[in-house]
């Protein structure tokens, strides 16, 4: 019996360990170690970093800072999140990037408003026909630099929630709007900012 056990523990480790997906059901993932932040994501040093639990991305407006996870979201998702938009005006979460395609939700301070948009990237060109994509819905919000702000992201059934502060918030269904089902996570910049109490959990 005991070495049953210990043989179904194993298993189940090792399938938590070589799991396609950036978390599992009975695993919520957070970024505490540098190390991790390297085996788990696709970023430039130079652009992203990890120091005492926050993560900061640099970029410019010719230059967006971006940062992907290596693994792909489970299909059913939850995203929690602290952000500082220090520098520039946009802050962006890109979702289930698929290839170069991927769902943009995103703090933009220009406009005063959080958006959900069909994005679209493409790592080796700073071109804006490259980069980016249309807005599909918008929501006015007061935004300013150096202030923090929470925001919680969460896929079930094709339902996308987008919530800032717990009080503005958009929700579309991705069939119905035609993006991505599902892909890799990630975060861009054109300027700075910083990420705190990032958890990433199946629902």
């Amino acid at each position: 019996m005991k070495i049953k056990y210990l043989t179904f523990l194993a298993s189940t480790m090792l399938l938590i360990s070589c799991s396609s997906t950036i978390s599992t059901a009975k695993k919520e993932y957070q970024i505490t170690k540098t190390a991790a932040l390297k085996s788990d994501w696709s970023f430039n040093s130079n652009e992203w970093r990890l120091q005492n639990d926050t993560l900061t991305g640099n970029g410019g407006p010719m230059h967006w800072g971006v940062i992907e996870s290596e693994k792909k979201l489970p299909k059913n998702y939850e995203i929690d999140f602290k952000v500082n938009i220090v520098k520039e005006s946009l802050f962006e979460v890109m979702l289930n990037i698929d290839q170069e395609n991927y769902i943009r939700t995103y703090l933009y301070t220009i406009d005063q408003n959080i958006v959900i948009g069909r994005g679209a990237y493409n790592k080796n060109s700073d071109e804006y026909s490259k980069r980016g994509g249309p807005t599909l819905f918008k929501k006015p919000m007061q935004l300013e630099n150096n202030k923090w702000y929470a925001v919680k992201i969460r896929v079930s059934n094709n339902q996308l929630y987008f919530a800032v502060n717990n009080e503005t918030f958009l929700e579309c269904s991705l069939e119905k709007s035609n993006l991505s089902q599902q892909g890799r996570l990630g975060f861009l910049t054109n300027g700075q900012a910083h990420i705190t109490d990032l958890a990433i959990k199946s629902l």
